[in-house]
């Protein structure tokens, strides 16, 4: 372990340390979460509460999850989902109560800390309760579904994934797209076809991000758009993330880049650009699958 994680990982035993040792008690600081009106403090509570961690601490947010109170509910979600930093404390227990409150919560807030929750928590529990939700008539609620599915590659939720790449909203497209294409190794047929499908997407950070999937799957049918994308022209259309443009072309590294990159070199020279060129002129022959 490199110094500087180490370092890190000090510094949050000594916050787990400072939040179980330091008042307010858990009623005051569930208290605040519920009544501070600013934000900023309101969520500094639940942090507090998230790394203090105790069996206490559960319990008391269990209890939320079933009041008659959305806003209680909501917070209920927000503590268990992060409960325990880095280690998560009873994150099955946790998982469970979170899938029985999707059953019948229909508060868009709580909905939402649900969803959030379930993600943070990265559980194969989670993917059930979160599908319900897939659908959801709000698209805030469905571009959390695609987050919290993000890393998950288990069958259903990959399908899930697909079906909200194509959804109506671009940011619930672009997440989902992003799950699809960086957030897990998998490379099927039909996982391939909905990134091309999205080659076309009228957003160009989705677009993006479906050209560095395709790419790291070696798919050779990504080519012809970054070699449109990286046309002077159009390269400035992929701000503020020309970054994933760049990161599928180190991907795949094909030579039919290599014109564009040479062109590239004569707008502005970098020590990327000289490796990317390097590169495409020793990597004649790819292992592309089309």
């Amino acid at each position: 372990m490199s110094d500087s994680l180490r370092d890190f990982y000090a510094g949050l035993r000594e916050r787990t340390e400072a939040a179980r040792r330091e008042p307010p008690t858990t009623y005051d600081l569930i208290n605040l979460a519920l009544t501070e009106p600013d934000e900023k403090k309101a969520w500094e509570a639940v942090s507090t509460l998230h790394f203090r961690a105790t069996r206490e601490v559960f319990e008391e947010a269990r209890k939320l999850c079933y009041s008659e109170c959305p806003q209680e509910r909501g917070l209920g979600a927000d503590i268990l989902g992060q409960l325990g930093v880095p280690d998560r404390l009873c994150p099955d227990e946790c998982v469970a109560i979170l899938a029985e409150m999707s059953k019948m919560e229909t508060d868009e807030e709580a909905i939402g800390s649900i969803c959030t929750a379930l993600g943070h928590l990265h559980h194969p529990g989670a993917v059930e309760p979160l599908l319900r939700w897939k659908r959801y008539p709000d698209s805030v609620i469905r571009w959390r579904v695609a987050m919290a599915l993000c890393g998950h590659e288990e069958p259903d939720a990959i399908e899930a994934l697909i079906e909200l790449s194509t959804d109506p909203d671009e940011d619930v497209r672009d997440w989902a797209t992003f799950g699809l294409g960086t957030q897990t190794d998998l490379d099927t047929p039909r996982l391939r076809e909905a990134l091309c499908a999205r080659l076309n997407d009228p957003n160009p950070i989705t677009r993006a991000e479906a050209f560095v999937g395709l790419a790291r799957r070696k798919d050779e049918r990504v080519i012809p758009y970054l070699i449109e994308a990286l046309d002077s022209t159009q390269l400035d259309g992929y701000e503020p993330r020309q970054d994933l443009v760049l990161e599928a072309v180190e991907e795949i590294a094909d030579p039919r880049l290599l014109p564009s990159l040479l062109a590239m070199r004569d707008r502005k020279n970098s020590e990327w650009l000289e490796e990317m060129i390097q590169h495409c002129r020793t990597c004649p022959s790819p292992d592309i699958r089309g």
